[in-house]
């Protein structure tokens, strides 16, 4: 059987998995959003895309997705498992509850910024209590 979209045969009972497939150039990764066998490996025939991602912003500062929802829902009305990165891609995009990773990383984000945004606060402190110093050395020699 060689589906449309697809041309990997595949076994009515084989457990299927909704994963990504890497595609693009060295420093340049592109990924296609694939149904597949659970024991194939990522660069064997799939049997069905069902979207892209392309995780370099662009100009926009965009993080360019494409899915096929519908498809989506029908692999997975069947069974099929859905790996942990495909997961977060779809609980972002709403289609799946937002999987803790997210919550995580997001957490992480804002800790640091908090870090960052502090450190800068008190390098600028610093700078005007430097300032105010030569200010105050400069008129007691006066």
């Amino acid at each position: 059987m060689f589906p449309a979209s697809g041309t990997g045969r595949f076994s009515k009972y084989s457990s299927k998995i909704i994963r990504f497939t890497r595609k693009g150039c060295t420093n340049r990764p592109f990924f296609h959003i694939v149904v597949t066998e659970k024991r194939r490996r990522q660069q064997d025939a799939v049997i069905e895309q069902l979207g892209t991602y392309d995780p370099l912003p662009n100009q926009h500062g965009e993080k360019l997705v494409s899915l096929n929802l519908e498809r989506i829902s029908y692999w997975m009305g069947h069974g099929s498992n859905v790996s942990k990165p495909v997961s977060q891609l779809l609980g972002l995009s709403g289609f799946l509850p937002i999987h803790p990773i997210s919550y995580m990383t997001a957490w992480r984000n804002r800790e640091l910024t908090e870090k960052q945004e502090l450190e800068r606060l008190e390098t600028e402190r610093k700078a005007a209590e430097k300032e105010t110093e030569k200010e105050i050395k400069e008129e007691t020699q006066a």
